[in-house]
């Protein structure tokens, strides 16, 4: 299966919290029909991405990277690349080299939520398929060269410095771990 088959699975299978999600899992599934180049940073019309969350539960706290080229606190994530088998593994991939931590674990139950948010030209949108991701215990993180820091916040100071979509996804992904497996 190819990474394109894989998200178009994925996001067949993806049940949003809402119709938001429910409306960019559609617009998702029409890019990728509409594109089979829709993977890759090199389709201008936007891509899909994959990020993951880094949470540590038990101290009630999360990892974020201070973009270098952005310069906003956000979750681990990036472009997809060749080697990429699955969302899945895209999004692990990018959290373990943006964070330094090896051994996380995504969450289990596909990803958490969708987000696509404008991006400069000569591409137009990333389609963020976010994915959350717990540390061992022990963790320590490493900064990458794609990150000015590196800092884990605890739950409730994530409004204060990241955007929404960080809270958002903060959000549901503290009630995916409050289900419990």
């Amino acid at each position: 299966m190819s990474l394109h088959e894989d998200a178009v699975s994925v996001l067949r299978g993806y049940d949003g919290a809402d119709a938001q999600q429910a409306e960019l899992r559609l617009a998702y599934l029409e890019h990728l029909a509409g594109h089979p180049d829709g993977m890759w940073k090199a389709c201008g019309a936007g891509h899909l991405t994959a990020s993951a969350l880094v949470v540590d539960p038990e101290r009630g706290r999360v990892l974020l990277t201070l973009h270098r080229k952005l310069r906003m606190w956000l979750q681990m994530g990036g472009h997809c690349e060749p080697q990429d088998t699955t969302l899945a593994a895209a999004a692990l991939r990018e959290a373990t080299e943006e964070s330094g931590i090896s051994g996380l674990t995504l969450l289990p139950g596909g990803p958490v939520r969708l987000d696509r948010h404008p991006i400069p030209a000569p591409c137009h949108w990333h389609l963020d398929v976010q994915y959350a991701a717990t540390a061992t215990a022990g963790a320590v993180e490493q900064i990458s060269d794609e990150s000015l820091d590196l800092r884990w916040f605890p739950y409730d100071e994530v409004a204060g410095v990241a955007d929404a979509s960080v809270g958002r996804l903060l959000e549901d992904t503290r009630a995916r771990l409050d289900q419990g497996p």
